[in-house]
């Protein structure tokens, strides 16, 4: 079995238009490979050999709370599961939570970058808490973004602070810690009890670092994900594959860390 744990796509009307203004914002640094719908997703999933992919909407305006939620709500089946959003510029964050898991979805996904926030900000901390409190994976994108100049706005140094700060709860940070950021995945978030997801991973990390920091984190906290359809997820999972490591490691990284995680 293989789940992706971090792909994207867009209500149809809108998934043309995202897509391209994405691409024009990154310079054409990741050439999407679907045309960012639900239907072209699940056409990639059967081409690839993914069995379920997790969508992770980003809110980047308040108003977009209830439809984005509900239309992630909607996709939901025996192939999609679907994290949820808030807006964290938030006037009630409590109330924003509790709409997304009675919708029972599965975490909150957030982007420092679009969503302008600092990562480790005591009122992100609150939201944080909250959100683990009742039960809900928070996923994050980390390090560097085409579209965004450095300095990036979060870091490992950031995330491992956030860490050390949890009451329990399960915290992932997407493309291995920090994209662009390995060095200080190793240094600040090996060891730590942050999750790490491959996405975006293998075109641009040695296998030798993807080595040393499972090596040192442990197969059991690191995901696979893709970050569809900004990269292709049968790149990455003959990537994940062709590892020198125990087969073992190789099933929890590619599904079984995943299963446990969304309870399936």
């Amino acid at each position: 079995m293989i789940i992706d744990f971090h792909t994207h796509a867009f209500p149809d009307a809108l998934a043309e238009r995202a897509i391209s203004g994405l691409v024009k914002s990154s310079g054409g640094l990741y050439p999407p490979c679907s045309d960012g719908t639900i239907g072209g997703l699940c056409r990639n999933m059967e081409k690839f050999g993914v069995d379920v992919s997790v969508l992770q909407p980003v809110i980047t305006k308040a108003s977009q709370l209830k439809t984005l939620n509900e239309w992630a709500k909607a996709q939901c089946s025996d192939k999609i599961i679907a994290f949820g959003g808030i807006y964290p510029h938030t006037e009630d964050y409590k109330a924003d939570i509790d709409f997304v898991c009675s919708l029972g979805l599965k975490g909150l996904k957030f982007h420092v970058e679009y969503q302008n926030f600092v990562l480790d900000a005591p009122e992100m901390l609150k939201i944080y808490d909250y959100a683990f409190e009742k039960g809900l994976i928070v996923i994050h994108h980390a390090g560097f973004d085409p579209a965004y100049p450095p300095p990036y706005r979060s870091s490992p140094k950031q995330f491992a602070n956030v860490a050390k700060e949890m009451r329990g709860g399960v915290l992932v940070a997407a493309h291995l810690g920090g994209q662009k950021q390995w060095d200080e995945v190793e240094e600040y978030l090996v060891g730590s009890n942050v999750y790490l997801d491959t996405s975006m991973g293998f075109e641009y990390y040695s296998k030798e670092q993807f080595l040393r920091i499972v090596k040192g984190h442990g197969a059991d906290k690191i995901l696979f994900g893709s970050d569809s359809p900004w990269s292709r997820a049968d790149e990455e999972i003959a990537a994940i594959r062709s590892l020198p490591i125990d087969e073992s490691d190789k099933e929890k990284i590619l599904s079984g860390n995943a299963k446990r995680l969304l309870k399936i």
